[in-house]
């Protein structure tokens, strides 16, 4: 199980056998790992294009390997073509190259007939992406939220509540500044960090008491960009 199935490991000729049990486990990995990886993003979402590249991607490479062997001259004619290829896909994130790689590991294990090994680093690494991406692992706690805050003209909006933020919050940031009503008040953008969610209501009653009672709004940062404020 843990040998290379190929009849000779430094020779480029396989039997067919060798070629079919090489390519069947090849697509069942294929599959496993495109499986796992839309159980990994069913929160955030994944493309079908993407899975069926990924399924599939064991499979070529384990043939590529399977058709090169040993040939030194094959290999460079290979790498040749491979450089015409162009891949239009928008880049993706760290987690979708680690799976792409995953993918080619698993084909290369069975190109090289070591179809024990590869199965058992195919199913370690799927549910190792699985545990991660679903768990809590490395996942940023932050209780940070939009205050949109309008105050009149005559107040200097530059440290006009870094008494009131300095007592309940924990951090706090001007993001925005815009003026409004004709440029006769300004609208102000802060991402803070309440320190106690208790004290919120306490927290807005004295902004609004300084700003004389215009307009406040505070709620959650956008998901996708924490640096992009809402309009």
């Amino acid at each position: 199980m843990f040998e290379s199935i190929l009849s000779s490991a430094t020779s480029s000729s396989f039997t067919v056998n060798e070629f079919l049990i090489a390519e069947v486990v090849a697509v069942v990995l294929g599959l496993i790992i495109g499986v796992a990886y839309m159980v990994a993003c069913k929160n955030d979402g994944y493309s079908k294009n993407f899975i069926v590249g990924l399924s599939i991607l064991p499979t070529v490479v384990a043939a590529v390997i399977l058709f090169i062997g040993s040939d030194v001259a094959r290999a460079f004619s290979m790498a040749g073509a491979l450089t015409l290829v162009r891949f239009r896909s928008t880049p993706g994130n760290a987690k979708d190259i680690s799976v792409v790689f995953l993918s080619m590991a698993t084909g290369l294990g069975c190109g090289l007939g070591y179809i024990g090994y590869a199965a058992i680093f195919a199913v370690i690494a799927v549910i190792l992406l699985i545990i991660l991406s679903l768990s809590t692992f490395a996942k940023k706690s932050s209780n940070k939220k939009q205050l949109r805050v309008t105050i009149p003209e005559n107040l200097n909006y530059t440290n006009v509540f870094s008494d009131i933020f300095e007592k309940y919050t924990d951090s706090n940031k001007l993001t925005r500044v815009k003026t409004t009503n004709m440029g006769t008040m300004y609208e102000l953008s802060y991402e803070i960090a309440i320190r106690d969610e208790a004290e919120e209501k306490k927290f807005i009653d004295e902004i609004r008491t300084r700003n004389g009672n215009l307009n406040i709004v505070l709620g959650m940062l956008p998901v996708a960009n924490t640096d992009t404020l809402n309009s």
